[in-house]
């Protein structure tokens, strides 16, 4: 069954930036973070490997698996344990 499109959250410049920073403490660290993503139900968990600039995404790895998520889709950072 299709999700309801909804539009996401806008946010201000603000935010953004301290999402962008929140990121990169992390991976400077190599801490394991939990993302609140729009869109999922669940959170994607795993040490940041890459921030790709050109296409906006942020590439985490869990046990092997890597993920991409958009960086605007992030709605929240958090620390996973």
């Amino acid at each position: 069954m299709a999700k309801a499109k909804t539009k996401r959250p806008t946010r201000d410049e603000f935010e953004l930036e301290e999402l962008g920073e929140r990121l990169s403490e992390a991976k400077d660290e190599a801490t394991k973070v939990s993302l609140k993503v729009w869109g999922e139900d669940d959170p994607v968990i795993g040490i940041i490997v890459n921030m790709d600039a050109r296409t906006r995404t942020v590439h985490l790895e869990n046990h092997g698996v890597l993920t991409k998520v958009p960086f605007l889709d992030i709605m929240h950072v958090g620390n996973a344990g």
